[in-house]
């Protein structure tokens, strides 16, 4: 059943998706609201499931993770309860910092993150390639990155 949300809600998602760390006094300011019931928003949107939890965002590089790449993951069998097993294993891999199951030519996509080339193909050879399932591996190292925009595209309606 969809959420209804109005046009102060959708600002407060807005904000706190643009950032996290606002307090609940600077949120309130921002949205036009007093504080009491911009909390009750906030709480009202989070049992909602509408904000699921809030991270912050890291520079990668500053970290020692000079490497971001991309590995389209072809299985050998796409049953419920392979694909399942697959995904169970990408969540022990801390390499791999998202995973999408597409449709078409690859059956996964995985976003990886690593300190280096060495450490990525350490990664593809003796843990991706090498699991149950896994027909083909392609893939793809990054240059530079063009955009960085998490979440949604939110543009609040008038009331």
């Amino acid at each position: 059943m969809p959420v209804r949300l109005d046009p102060v809600d959708w600002r407060i998602l807005k904000e706190l998706q643009a950032d996290g760390s606002l307090t609940n006094v600077a949120l309130a300011s921002r949205v036009g609201l007093s504080a009491p019931p911009c909390l009750r928003r906030v709480r009202a949107l989070e049992e909602a499931g509408l904000i699921s939890g809030y991270t912050v965002l890291l520079d990668e590089s500053m970290l020692g993770f000079a490497l971001t790449a991309f590995a389209m993951v072809g299985l050998h069998n796409q049953a419920e309860a392979e694909l399942r097993a697959f995904e169970n294993r990408v969540l022990g891999w801390a390499i791999v910092r998202e995973a999408y199951m597409l449709s078409g030519e690859s059956d996964f996509m995985l976003k990886c993150v690593a300190k280096d080339l060495p450490a990525f193909q350490a990664f593809v050879l003796e843990d991706l390639t090498a699991a149950p399932n896994v027909a083909s591996v392609k893939t793809f190292l990054t240059i530079r990155r063009a955009k960085r925009e998490p979440g949604v595209p939110i543009s609040v309606p008038e009331k």
